[in-house]
């Protein structure tokens, strides 16, 4: 039997991954990573104002490099022998286009304009337009925002759009519509950009941008115009219908095929966000809590609709027929900030050693930083009397969105040194996990298991027992490394009709399991206690401290406690 190999592309916030898979074996014939170029050197990006946009050429360039590189180091023939191509991005990054489909930031006269990039998930700068979309949807009939937890974010589509036009006339008076970053990169690889023509990811529209069935589709325009009349007649120019992934999207360009070296009749199939395809990677399964662990976390459950597709599950990012798992109703949560809550606080120790000491002294310290703070911290007791953090560094994501909130260090005394402090954040964002959790279980959604996969649940033992011991619940961890990237690809072989259903492919491509942590009663036991604290100082934090002092985005501080 002549071997068949399918590529997934992974679009993560820092890097592009491409995976080349024996679509019949499973084995993982080549990788390879890409950093953005000029994401990394932190372009188009204002952390203050908490701006943050990525260029389509970032995007173009590390597709290539990674693509040929993994091609490269793959079996000889494996070339030849491309079958399906499937991508999954981070999202809600959605772009302006021209009436062609071309982002504006790759026309000359927006080259330079962050307006016209992708505006990447993490971009809070539309917090008061999400903040509008959610008053408006409240006071109708129709709540738009039902099937999305009945809260809606200034990460997802809507609010980025309303928030662009609204600062940008430029922009305004050339943008046709708008693409997310999962569609775009697809209907790229086929040539096919047309925005009126190119398929829709049910799982992006589902999630971030108010799609539903009983809509009809989209919201329908005297919602929109209502909201705001920059937005009347956009509908029109955007999409009805939607696809699950393991649909085509069409067949790869001559352009791209000649780029990378593989048959044009490759098949591309529709998009996805990272964490969904993540979670297909990793072998979701009904009611286990897929966890994405990164720089932020995604939380992905699955469940029969007809057990669960009657449920308004609040605070959540959504639940949508079919974004996960072709059939099964999808359920997303997450984090806004995990891992980016460690970077933080080890660049608060580096910066000072960089200005005094220098560069290679600082490059050292960072490179032994975290990993030393976690082999200290796991040598301290768990105790009632412990430090308390908040993990809203980044706002919010769920339960119940809200990106103005920020983060605390509560219970700190002289003998507080950078290692219980360390510890006291790994500990907030497992009671950030926990949240998650205890919402969906209120809900009326069980979760029998955890799963984890990401950057952080493969290389950090004590952040994973923490976790364990937080949600008093075992964790497998997914052996694949680049679980999302497999997910993707498992999605092409179906696309491309090397297996007819998605369990198929995963009974044929999984890479198992490598890692289990099982909780330690004692140290749950406390975790509990802990978790009342933490939830006490949040509602503290959030109902009470900050309705009487007021954060500007340059963190300037005003105060009524009188």
């Amino acid at each position: 039997m002549k071997e068949s190999y399918v590529i997934g592309i992974d679009f993560g916030t820092d890097s592009v991954r491409a995976l080349v898979v024996n679509a019949h074996t499973g084995d993982q014939a080549g990788t390879a990573v890409r950093e953005y170029s000029r994401w990394k050197q932190g372009k188009y990006c204002d952390a203050a104002s908490s701006q943050f946009r990525q260029h389509p050429l970032d995007y173009l360039e590390a597709l290539e490099g990674a693509v040929l590189e993994a091609l490269e180091k793959s079996p000889e023939g494996a070339r030849q022998n491309v079958r399906g191509i499937s991508v999954d991005t981070t999202g809600s990054t959605p772009v302006a286009v021209d009436r062609n489909g071309t982002p504006l930031s790759l026309l000359p006269e927006f080259a330079e304009n962050p307006n016209g990039m992708f505006i990447l998930w993490k971009d809070h700068t539309a917090n008061a337009e999400a903040e509008e979309i959610n008053t408006l949807a409240h006071s109708l009939e129709t709540d738009y925002t039902k099937y999305v937890g009945g809260i809606y974010s200034s990460e997802w589509f809507w609010a980025k759009i309303l928030r662009t036009l609204r600062v940008d006339g430029q922009v305004r008076e050339k943008a046709f519509s708008w693409v997310e970053h999962c569609d775009w990169i697809s209907a790229e690889l086929t040539g096919n950009t047309d925005p009126l023509t190119l398929k829709r990811s049910r799982c992006a529209a589902g999630h971030k941008a108010l799609w539903h069935n009983d809509f009809d589709g989209l919201p329908p325009n005297d919602f929109l115009a209502k909201l705001d009349p920059l937005l009347d007649g956009i509908r029109d120019r955007l999409f009805t219908k939607t696809e699950t992934s393991d649909e085509v999207m069409g067949t790869l360009s001559q352009k791209w095929a000649e780029k990378l070296g593989i048959p044009v009749d490759t098949i591309i199939g529709v998009g996805a966000f990272d964490a969904h395809m993540g979670a297909v990677g990793a072998l979701i399964e009904p009611y286990s809590l897929c966890k994405v662990i990164g720089t932020s976390t995604c939380d992905m459950l699955i469940a029969p609709n007809e057990e669960a597709g009657h449920l308004l599950i609040k605070g959540i990012c959504g639940q949508v027929d079919g974004s996960i798992i072709p059939g099964m109703l999808g359920m997303e949560a997450g984090q806004s900030a995990f891992g980016d809550i460690y970077a933080w606080f080890a660049k608060i120790i580096v910066e000072p050693v960089r200005a005094l000491l220098g560069e290679d002294a600082a490059q050292e310290l960072s490179k032994n930083l975290i990993p030393h703070l976690a082999e200290q911290a796991a040598k301290l007791p768990v105790t009632e009397n412990d430090i308390i953090a908040i993990d809203w560094l980044n706002g919010r994501r769920t339960p119940d969105a809200k990106h103005t909130l920020k983060g605390a260090i509560l219970g700190l005394n002289l003998a507080s040194d950078h290692v219980r402090i360390f510890k006291a954040l790994v500990e907030a964002t497992a009671y950030g996990s926990k949240s998650i959790v205890e919402r969906f279980r209120k809900e009326g959604v069980p979760i029998h298991e955890v799963i984890a996969i990401g950057g952080v649940a493969k290389k950090s033992a004590f952040v994973m027992q923490t976790l364990a011991d937080v949600l008093n619940m075992p964790i497998k961890v997914a052996a694949s490394e680049q679980a999302c990237a497999l997910g993707a690809a498992m999605f092409a072989a179906v696309a491309s009709g090397i297996y007819k259903t998605l369990p198929e492919a995963q009974e044929a491509m999984s890479s198992g399991f490598d890692a289990v942590y099982t909780p330690r009663p004692a140290q749950a036991a406390v975790y509990q206690s802990l978790y009342q604290k933490y939830t006490q100082s949040g509602a503290f934090l959030e109902n009470d401290f900050l309705r009487k002092v007021q954060f500007t985005p340059e963190s300037t501080l005003s105060t009524s406690l009188q």
